[in-house]
């Protein structure tokens, strides 16, 4: 790992793009600690998925307190090992706040955050994957979760317009936006070190990969 990439690298995307598919690759070439969502712990998950308006709120509230407490494990540890990654970025969590409460608990999800004054530290790099619709749910089908194939094509859509419209202007760290769709980052060899060669270029500010290029843009 040289100076330019840095010491805490996140993944982000849709469900389905392949974050922690990536993030554990990425770990285990970096010989670094992993940090994961673990969204399988959030016992609420299943029913919101099945049932939107019911378990959205508790579901959300789960990850909040789940992230929180990995936030403040996170700063506890050694945060001077050569690299850390994640397959989620905290900034997130009020996205999918926004998109799935309503009004009321959206405001009292609010306070809840900004009572827990989380101290999460910011990234030296955040890779956005994208992928089109068709491709998320393909992906969501082989994977074969039993409740997500419960998700729906407009909440995909859904989901996907608000990442668009979040790193449109994010700016507090480095980002690499890579078109995932085109690529197998798990058994494909080539596509994977032609990523990480990019990623081990990336020297602050917006960039670009796509399959099509297989460059740094």
């Amino acid at each position: 790992m040289n100076s330019k990439t840095g010491k805490y690298i996140v993944i982000e995307g849709p469900i389905g793009v392949g974050k922690t598919s990536l993030a554990k690759r990425l770990s285990a070439s970096f010989g670094s600690d992993l940090l994961l969502e673990k969204a399988e712990e959030n016992p609420f998950l299943e029913k919101f998925y099945r049932n939107p308006g019911y378990g959205a709120f508790p579901t959300q509230l789960f990850f909040l307190f789940q992230r929180a407490r990995q936030m403040a494990e996170l700063r506890q540890g050694d945060m001077f090992k050569p690299v850390w990654v994640s397959d989620f970025l905290l900034d997130k969590d009020r996205l999918f706040a926004k998109m799935n409460l309503d009004n009321d608990e959206y405001l009292l999800y609010e306070q809840v955050f900004d009572r827990l004054a989380i101290d999460a530290p910011e990234p030296d790099l955040v890779i956005y994957l994208q992928a089109s619709v068709d491709v998320l749910l393909e992906r969501i089908t082989m994977r074969g979760i039993e409740y997500e194939q419960t998700i729906k094509r407009d909440y995909i859509e859904r989901l996907m317009d608000s990442y668009s419209r979040f790193f449109h202007d994010y700016d507090r760290s480095p980002l690499l936006i890579v078109n995932a769709g085109e690529i197998d980052l798990v058994r494909n060899e080539t596509d994977y070190e032609q990523l990480f060669d990019v990623i081990c270029k990336v020297d602050g500010g917006r960039h670009y990969f796509n399959p099509g290029t297989r460059s740094l843009l």
